[in-house]
């Protein structure tokens, strides 16, 4: 069975060196859902919750909180992200939240964008909790990981 690379050989939870590792540019997508009422998706459409509008502040919640993805999950690397993005699609029955996050770095952004999809659900939930009480988040999970080689920096002479 393969060790678990956080946990050290005596069982203590450990950060992982990746100090050894090639810096490469990796890209990560989740996705995640919210099912809300109908009259709630009305009430969203047309800007016309009491906290305010609710996707725009969804998509500054979860972009917030990617960046912070290192201060929630105590094991994670502090990564230098060079994108986050929210998109939020509003579907027959609630909402769809995709988080892509990239990076040029030794270690991937898989973590950061599943914060950024959960906070951005966990937003909407919040924001719309006065008016809809039957509403449930579902199905966060990362959809896409990808890692290349990164760009050559050129120097200036």
């Amino acid at each position: 069975m393969k060790r678990f690379t956080h946990i050290s050989r005596d069982g203590r939870a450990q950060m992982v060196d990746v100090s050894a590792k090639p810096t490469t540019k990796r890209r990560a997508i989740a996705i995640g859902t919210i099912r809300l009422q109908r009259k709630t998706l009305d009430l969203i459409a047309k800007d016309q919750i009491a906290k305010g509008n609710v996707f725009a502040t969804a998509r500054l919640a979860g972009i917030q909180a990617a960046k912070q993805t290192a201060h929630l999950i105590p094991l994670c690397h502090t990564l230098p992200l060079a994108e986050v993005r929210i998109d939020i699609a509003i579907s027959k029955d609630g909402a769809d939240v995709k988080c892509t996050a990239q990076t040029i770095a030794q270690t991937g952004v898989e973590m950061e964008t599943l914060i950024g999809v959960t906070v951005s659900l966990l937003t909407i939930y919040d924001m719309c909790k006065a008016v809809d009480k039957r509403m449930v988040i579902s199905d966060v999970h990362l959809i896409q990981k990808t890692k290349l080689p990164a760009p050559v920096q050129k120097t200036v002479e």
